[in-house]
């Protein structure tokens, strides 16, 4: 069957009444969480595995998906209302979007966000549906070498793609993988890093590692900054809908904005931040009205949201075909299949298909479900920024705390959850990205377990490892993903030094 008989298979399972109601579920909760500042759609997924561990694993993916795309869209609501990006990928939304809304053009400013999110999201899912098995079967002819490189890259990208530092980002995922070591051997069935404790015969859960890096250890982290004054939320004036003029100003950067989104999402070392920051851009630089650019341009809205969605759904195309998180949401998805016993690649496509395109499905019904809520609703996401932030943080804590405990009744494992609450806070403090800890947990294992097995077949020669043109080319992809954000950075830092002796002179 094609990937179009396949898609039509997955919306028969995807437009089942409970899929459905998980799908709805979580757009909705992902609007709410994009909307508040400082909870990305990560922590919310994070927050949510060990309530879903005992539910039904597809519904479960469906309704992750879902907080997915909907923290994409709510994200821009914080942006163009309050000037605080509800997640990082909006941030360039508030420097035109927030002008708007100061001018009395809000509601333009959220329905041109909101119609260029369905657009972008609509056509990059299905280029997703389409592009997928192509990359399948690439990778079905994978063995222990290429996964073990494939595996590097991904350590690679997600160290050096987080944070300002890579030398930050690498030490954060070699914590993880330290972490990863902890319990029974695979392949020997030897204990390791237990020190005679039982609960850690079986390793650490991602689970709570997850959780309790991006909840608790956000709470402690927004707790730590002692009081904050209220910020003004500005009013929605006037019609919410978008003129003629609007229309035709923005369906052209919705457009470029996919165009440029997608492949990024994709890339390893991606990430929706680079496209909306190049669809920025790109639409300052093709704009007929670079008077408003700073002033409130309504196409400096249209194409960094449809670049930010665009690459929402990009990101799956890694993670679901190899199994690849390029970002910090994707690695807790990727957490949400482990917790499955699932684990995504080109396997995957092959032994379950059924799960695999009800998800990608239900992506194209959580982006119709997106576009009815977020408009007429608008008036309810306003009021949920006036919620204040110590009743916000609490609550976040007391979830936690009691989905960790629900998923494992056992005080070692509410000590190990405070534990790495508290690593987290630290991490933050520091400025130590959280990702690559949680990456390396989850991968870890995989990578050893392929290194092991391409080392066995060539009886200890290390050469193999690079003798596959696959392998090689994968490995040179993560030497370059090192290497070149750090040579663009020292020569970012060289400029600025220049320009500063050329202001002293």
């Amino acid at each position: 069957m094609g990937a179009f008989d396949f898609l039509m298979q997955g919306l028969v399972t995807a437009a089942d009444p409970m899929m459905l109601f998980y799908a709805l579920i979580g757009v909705t909760l992902g609007t709410a969480v994009g909307v508040l500042p400082g909870i990305g759609p990560a922590l919310t997924v994070a927050l949510l595995l060990p309530v879903t561990y005992r539910l039904d694993p597809a519904g479960s993916l469906i309704m992750f998906a879902g907080i997915y795309y909907g923290g994409m869209y709510g994200g821009s609501t914080t942006s163009i209302l309050l000037n605080t990006p509800g997640e990082s990928a909006s941030i360039i939304t508030a420097l035109e979007g927030n002008k708007m809304a100061r001018r009395g053009r809000g509601g333009p400013a959220l329905a041109t966000a909101a119609i260029g999110s369905f657009i972008a999201g609509l056509i990059a899912t299905l280029l997703l549906a389409f592009l997928a098995p192509s990359i399948v079967k690439v990778a079905l002819v994978f063995g222990p070498r290429e996964y073990f490189a494939l595996m590097v890259l991904a350590f690679v990208t997600v160290s050096a793609a987080f944070g300002d530092s890579a030398l930050r980002g690498l030490t954060s995922l070699f914590l993880g993988l330290a972490l990863a070591c902890i319990g029974i051997d695979q392949l020997s069935g030897q204990a390791r890093l237990a020190f005679g404790v039982p609960e850690l015969l079986d390793g650490v859960e991602v689970t709570t590692l997850a959780v309790a890096m991006f909840a608790i250890g956000e709470a402690l982290a927004i707790a730590g900054q002692g009081k904050v004054g209220r910020e003004e939320v500005l009013a929605v004036k006037g019609s919410v809908w978008m003129t003629k003029t609007d229309w035709k100003r923005s369906w052209k950067p919705w457009l470029r904005g996919t165009a440029i989104g997608f492949p990024i999402g994709a890339m390893p070392a991606g990430g929706a931040e680079i496209g909306t920051f190049l669809s920025y851009a790109t639409e300052k630089k093709l704009t007929k009205h670079p008077e408003e650019f700073g002033q409130g341009a309504i196409e400096g809205v249209a194409g960094p949201e449809a670049a930010n969605n665009a690459s929402a759904a990009g990101t799956l195309v890694p993670l679901l075909t190899l199994g690849l998180p390029t970002s910090a949401t994707a690695a807790i998805m990727l957490a949400g299949f482990q917790q499955f016993g699932l684990q995504p690649g080109p396997l995957l496509f092959a032994t379950n298909p059924t799960l695999v395109w009800g998800l990608i499905a239900s992506l194209l019904i959580a982006n119709a479900m997106l576009l009815v809520l977020n408009l007429p609703l608008i008036g309810l996401w306003v009021k949920l920024l006036t919620i204040p932030r110590p009743w916000l943080y609490a609550g976040i804590l007391l979830f936690a705390t009691l989905g960790t405990i629900g998923a494992n009744p056992s005080t070692f494992e509410l000590g190990m959850l405070l534990g790495f609450g508290v690593l987290g806070y630290v991490m933050r403090l520091f400025g130590y990205p959280i990702a690559p800890i949680v990456v390396g947990l989850i991968l870890g294992p995989m990578a050893e377990q392929q290194l092991r097995r391409a080392l066995a077949i060539s009886q200890g020669d290390w050469t193999v490892l690079v003798q596959s043109p696959i392998a090689a080319v994968l490995l040179g992809i993560a030497a370059l993903a090192l290497i070149v954000p750090l040579i663009l950075r020292l020569r970012g830092k060289g400029a600025v030094l220049s320009q500063l002796a050329g202001d002293e002179d």
